[in-house]
């Protein structure tokens, strides 16, 4: 998947490729021309990657090879024992989840799963949830209160799955009750947003004592297509909404929807997977170290007063 905005980088990376082929095999010293093109392709790098448009960090946090769930349950966690199935109708592959350890501590670990190619992205429903998926991390979530374990969720989702099935089992229902059950547990909650943070197909899992959100991905109420088509009748528009949206990573910061934004590579959480890791891994472990240190009615009343914060509402003038 190559950005639009990459473009003239990857020309530019081509070329210093080409030429040290070149240096290498034909004898010929080009080690000069090479260190004035690479250093022209890092002052590149950093022009474009410090000024992305909304649109351009939506690309970003659908790329293909940005790192998913499962590359962060092996990236950042140990000993991770999958489990399967909501104990109603079945398993779903658009939702993993299983118990883990974090630094040597036992706890739950569940997000949302698209595929890296199209096979795996079928299977995985590109990684929009059925209400299976919602109750499977539910019932994981469920076990982690019995034991007084914390909860790591992990946020990459266009949506949840709008089709009729899905909400002849309950759609509605199933993000709902993972709303209730998520705002009364008696257990540290961490959600990181890793890629697209889609609508109630996001909020089923994500809400949280900390929600964390990575540099280059976007959290909103509904897709910039889904919203431009809705707005204008025109998906083409996408771009617009996505600026409109308010999606991006600072701007929820600025209105205080999520906790911290988490600095990623240059280019991207996919151009450097254990900075990534190293990066959430120490991030969590500062935010665990405050929340397990409260007492249990502490922590349920400043979750309840987080989420109560962002409904401020003000008469219109």
């Amino acid at each position: 998947m190559i950005l639009e905005v990459e473009k003239p980088l990857l020309e530019l990376e081509r070329k210093i490729r080409e030429l040290q082929e070149v240096d290498r095999t034909a004898g010929v010293d080009l080690s000069a021309e090479i260190r004035l093109l690479e250093r022209k392709a890092r002052q590149l790098k950093q022009s474009i990657f410090q000024n992305l448009s909304a649109w351009d960090r939506v690309q970003l946090a659908r790329h293909v090879d940005r790192p998913g769930t499962s590359d962060y349950v092996t990236g950042v966690f140990t000993n991770f024992v999958e489990l399967h199935g909501d104990r109603f109708y079945a398993d779903d592959p658009a939702v993993v989840a299983g118990l883990a350890r974090f630094q040597g501590r036992p706890c739950v670990v569940l997000g949302h799963q698209k595929g890296k190619g199209t096979r795996e992205n079928l299977a995985r429903n590109f990684g929009m949830p059925n209400p299976e998926g919602f109750r499977k991390a539910g019932r994981l979530m469920r076990l982690a209160a019995r034991f007084g374990l914390p909860i790591f969720t992990f946020v990459d989702t266009p949506g949840a799955y709008p089709g009729i099935e899905a909400e002849e089992r309950g759609q509605f229902e199933a993000i709902a009750s993972n709303i209730a059950l998520m705002s009364e547990l008696p257990v540290p909650i961490l959600t990181v947003v890793i890629g697209e943070g889609g609508s109630g197909g996001a909020l089923g899992i994500a809400l949280a004592d900390r929600v964390l959100i990575l540099e280059n991905s976007v959290y909103s109420v509904i897709s910039p297509e889904g919203c431009a088509s809705i707005l204008w009748r025109d998906a083409a528009r996408a771009e617009e909404a996505a600026t409109a949206l308010g999606l991006t990573s600072e701007t929820l910061k600025r209105l205080g929807l999520v906790d911290e934004v988490l600095p990623e590579p240059l280019g991207g959480a996919h151009r450097d997977l254990e900075g990534t890791f190293r990066t959430v891994q120490d991030a969590l472990r500062r935010h665990l170290e405050t929340l397990q240190d409260m007492e249990e009615h502490a922590l349920l009343e400043a979750r309840y007063a987080k989420y109560r914060r962002m409904a401020v509402l003000g008469e219109a003038r």
